[in-house]
């Protein structure tokens, strides 16, 4: 049983409290030296002009959309901007690559074309087990493209494969308070960015 399963209330404001009080503690149990890090890797890729690839499945998918956005155009950075793109955007090239190729190489096959060396893939994903994910990985490394897991559960094939991540501690499927986390991940490396580029 997972942590939901365990709090579920009938009533919705004694269950609203109980998922408050349990995100919350999600949150705090997140490394912050993780974020640091993982800013330092945007940084550095905003210094050299390398590009960063979000990835992401479902909500996850909606995720790396959104942190693309937050980051390529929220930071309002112009002269020197976050090369940014998510993969999940273009449904043209998403449904031909998957109806051609199989759906395990959506991604691949677009960073087969649009990487380079240098360039950082960061794949979003609750369990760290999707198949297309981790084959994104594989082909990031052997491209020379840095990959960044954003994770939770027990974080998955991505969390020990990639170079470096963040991961959210939830318990099993719980996909709310992991992907909730991911958003809060995405404003809060955007309001920090933001303001630094700016000031």
């Amino acid at each position: 049983m997972n942590n939901i399963d365990r709090f579920f209330s009938q009533d919705p404001a004694t269950f609203a409290k109980s998922y408050f009080n349990y995100l919350a503690e999600v949150l705090k149990g997140i490394d912050v030296q993780e974020i640091g890090r993982f800013v330092a890797t945007l940084l550095d890729a905003r210094e050299r002009g390398a590009t960063v690839f979000f990835v992401g499945n479902g909500g996850s998918a909606a995720t790396a959309s959104h942190f693309a956005n937050d980051l390529a155009i929220g930071t309002n950075s112009y002269e020197k901007p976050f090369r940014v793109l998510s993969l999940t955007d273009n449904q043209a090239i998403i449904t031909a690559i998957g109806n051609d190729f199989g759906y395990h190489d959506i991604f691949v096959r677009q960073l087969r074309i649009l990487g380079k060396a240098g360039d950082v893939v960061v794949a979003i994903s609750a369990s760290g087990n999707s198949p297309n994910l981790v084959s994104a990985f594989e082909y990031a490394q052997s491209a020379g493209i840095k990959t960044v897991a954003i994770t939770a559960f027990d974080g998955g094939k991505m969390k020990t494969m990639a170079d470096e991540g963040i991961h959210v501690p939830t318990g099993p499927k719980e996909y709310g308070p992991a992907e909730d986390a991911h958003m809060v991940l995405d404003h809060l490396v955007g309001a920090y960015l933001m303001r630094l580029v700016n000031n």
